[in-house]
């Protein structure tokens, strides 16, 4: 069994534009930074920051150009992708990239109030989901109800 699964949490770099392909599918492609904080042996604190490239494709392309802004900070599911293309002095270049499959706004609602509510987005949806941010009452369960 093989397995191609990324996911990051970070916050985009630039402002996303969303483009049509010539055969009219909507793409955007942006890059999340993030962060890696650490104190190394002589007690400094360092920092690390990395670059992730995402393409998303179709409906989450779309709905990544109406909601997420620059410094939005998000959550990025998808699998890593890397092409190739020779650039104009003749030189095969290459680019590693997330296409997105899941994303996750991390950021308070557009409109200012903080609800806590976090939408999920998902390219096999047509319609976000808010997560809730509020538990639901789960039943207590008893030893005798588990089944091993």
């Amino acid at each position: 069994m093989d397995l191609n699964k990324a996911q990051v949490i970070g916050r985009i770099t630039q402002e996303v534009e969303v483009k049509q392909t010539p055969n009219g599918q909507n793409v955007c492609s942006f890059s999340v930074a993030t962060n890696r904080n650490w104190t190394d042996s002589s007690g400094m604190r360092q920092e690390q920051v990395e670059f992730h490239n995402i393409v998303l494709w179709g409906k989450l392309a779309e709905i990544a150009g109406q909601y997420v802004k620059k410094w939005s900070k998000l959550f990025m599911e998808g699998r890593l992708q890397t092409r190739s293309w020779e650039a104009p002095d003749g030189t095969k270049r290459y680019r590693t990239e997330i296409v997105g499959e899941n994303m996750i706004m991390l950021d308070s609602k557009p409109d200012g109030s903080n609800s806590g509510a976090e939408k999920f987005w998902s390219s096999s949806n047509d319609t976000p989901a808010v997560k809730r941010t509020t538990p639901k009452k789960e039943e207590e369960i008893s030893v005798e109800d588990i089944p091993f």
